[in-house]
């Protein structure tokens, strides 16, 4: 078995607790006693190789594969030859290879083999490997069943392109967009209405004026999924005011859903409005819906998440008699408590577990393991694992996961792999995320031999990659400045129907931009659009810093313009150089016009930036011209 490569022979001892003595298997974690008080006293207490991708115009062989761009992937034969200049630059096609991902792994492990003797940048073939002559049939069967988790559309993808090219093009402009909307003759759908949100997720004006406009076309009305998508969009950049005048419109309508309360719960919550969120209550009530303790604990997980476990806590105390709390109440708080990592806390709402007579489930044990790893008690840790195996419940794959992640995190393979081998003892299979904790880890100590031991299983197993999976391994590649051999990995995550997410596209991008290759960092960007996948604000930071390196201001300012015209924030940049640059370029308008703009946005300090060297341009101009 491939994972025997990975292990070593003689056995390493894992840390396990001395002694199990302190710890009551009646269930209660922490007791209240002295001797219990001194128990939650104790338990309260290399620089990568910047390799290639960069440009240049070296003719390297590498064998059994390429770092090529991501269009110099798509077409190469036997004899052909890649010389590639700063002038000469390959457009992205939106068609792959059919690499499948262990074989392209393994690709990547041969490039970077010690003794490869290859360079990294780009190559010629001459060994007569094409991509065709790769994968076997059987190989190829096997990794069509990674498609699942590809998100499938309802609306027409054309219909859906359509629409997003005409609202990118014409907002940007600043036209009339509605009106050549209304001249397209639109398929008006909720299933397109949906989609098309969902590509503007990150571009909030844009989407709520698309959202309007749906709204006044004859023969259409929206519904609670359209409502509750614009909602999200909404709360996510904090536009409380529009976000409820739309709840209220849904009421109007009678179109109002839990999912809808939920989200502006969730929302309030996120943004750390705790007397907001309750009001959400007062709201239910006038429209007459039951606020139930799904309700109420859906309030108090969204608190929690948002590192607010004191307020949920508080809230909890407050409403405690309008309802019957359940054991999922108590987890919920327990989380709150584990996530802003107070477990004195924690450790009181787990005695309070027990004194209401609940018994505490799988999911109660995962949170506090959870929270003790957080709060770097791995020892603790370790003791409550112990616990759940002699008293249960039976650690479950999950269980050994969050141990497992942990110690990758810290770097102790050793350790990893010793539970990894007890979870498969105990009869737990290993899932994609499991596997992906220990590809990480090993990734990260630059043993890609045991990456490919662990892939290799994988498939061995019948356990194929996840999209998390695929993003590990491009993480991997870019933070070893290697965005060619991410690319290559980004190729077969969509050729086997998974859908690359916004940060997958900003890893790619920053690694570009990180090695100097300025021009595959903006195919990267176009790749996106053409993806369908909506820049968020991280997308934008990252290309506009890199065009501001590259000394392409005129360009970072209409991306920055752009940036905050479809209502996201300003981007923490060196607003300083960018300024400069326009200053020397004798471009004054430029600079009050994104003074003003910034200031809008809230960006008090870059604005006054941006109006300083303006005024400085402004008397350098009356100087020369007195002289």
């Amino acid at each position: 078995m491939a994972l025997n490569n990975l292990r070593n022979r003689k056995k390493y001892t894992v840390i396990r607790a001395q002694s199990l003595t302190n710890w009551d298997f009646n269930g209660q974690l922490f007791h209240r006693s002295a001797s219990a008080s001194a128990n939650l006293r104790r338990v309260r207490q290399e620089q990568t190789t910047a390799h290639g991708g960069g440009g240049g115009g070296q003719q390297v062989c590498v064998l059994y594969g390429s770092s090529l761009p991501l269009s110099r992937l798509h077409h190469f034969t036997s004899d052909y030859s890649v010389r590639r200049t700063r002038s000469h630059f390959p457009h992205l096609l939106s068609h792959l290879s059919s690499y499948p991902l262990l074989l392209t792994l393994q690709e990547t492990l041969q490039i970077l083999a010690p003794n490869s003797g290859c360079m990294r940048d780009f190559c010629s073939f001459s060994n007569g490997y094409s991509d065709t002559d790769v994968e076997s049939d059987s190989s190829r069967e096997n990794f069509e069943s990674r498609k699942c988790d590809c998100v499938e559309s309802k609306g027409d993808p054309k219909e859906v392109d359509r629409v997003c090219k005409v609202i990118d093009e014409l907002f940007a402009l600043d036209r009339n967009m509605e009106a050549v909307l209304d001249e397209c003759g639109v398929n008006l759908t909720r299933d397109l209405v949906v989609e098309v949100l969902e590509r503007l997720r990150h571009a909030r004006r844009p989407a709520f004026r698309f959202f309007c406009w749906a709204g006044r076309r004859p023969g259409y009305t929206h519904d609670s999924r359209t409502y509750n998508k614009m909602m999200l969009i909404l709360g996510k950049t904090r536009q409380f005011e529009t976000m409820v005048t739309i709840l209220e419109e849904m009421g109007e309508r009678r179109l109002l859903s839990i999912e809808t309360f939920e989200i502006a719960i969730k929302t309030f919550a996120e943004a750390k409005e705790r007397k907001k969120a309750v009001g959400i209550f007062e709201l239910m009530k006038k429209y007459k819906f039951k606020v139930g303790v799904d309700t109420i604990n859906c309030l108090l997980d969204s608190l929690g998440r948002a590192k607010l476990g004191k307020e949920a806590q508080l809230l909890f105390e407050k409403l405690k008699e309008r309802f019957t709390p359940n054991l999922q109440t108590y987890t919920v708080l327990l989380n709150g408590w584990c996530r802003v990592k107070n477990l004195m806390e924690a450790g009181r709402v787990w005695n309070e577990i027990i004194e209401k007579g609940f018994k505490p489930d799988i999911v109660v044990h995962h949170t506090m393991l959870e929270g003790l790893l957080r709060c770097r008690k791995t020892s603790d840790a370790i003791k409550l694992f112990e616990v759940m195996k002699a008293k249960g419940p039976s650690p479950k794959v999950r269980s050994y996961t969050i141990l497992i992640k942990d110690l990758c995190k810290q770097m102790k393979m050793k350790e990893a792999i010793e539970y990894f081998e007890e979870m498969l003892e105990s009869g737990c299979e290993p899932d994609a995320v499991v596997y992906t904790s220990l590809i990480t880890g090993f990734g990260n100590q630059k043993r890609l031999d045991k990456v490919y031991g662990l892939l290799e299983e994988m498939e061995e197993k019948g356990c194929p990659p996840d999209a998390r999976t695929y993003n590990a391994l491009i993480k991997l590649m870019t933070n070893r400045r290697m965005p060619d051999d991410a690319v290559r990995i980004y190729k077969a995550m969509t050729k086997f129907g998974f859908q690359p997410t916004i940060h997958t596209y900003n890893m790619m991008m920053k690694s570009y931009f990180q090695t100097g290759n300025y021009e595959m960092g903006y195919e990267i960007w176009e790749e996106m659009i053409r993806m369908g996948c909506c820049p968020d604000d991280n997308s934008y930071v990252v290309f506009i810093g890199g065009l501001i390196r590259q000394g392409r201001s005129e360009k970072a300012c209409q991306y920055l313009q752009e940036m905050m015209e479809k209502g996201m924030k300003a981007p923490q940049i060196d607003y300083n150089k960018f300024a400069a640059d326009f200053s020397r370029a004798g471009k004054s308008g430029i600079l009050e016009d994104l003074a003003q703009k910034m200031k809008f946005s809230g960006k008090f300090e870059e604005s006054n930036v941006f109006a300083r060297w303006a005024e400085m341009m402004k008397k350098r101009i009356k100087r020369s011209e007195h002289v």
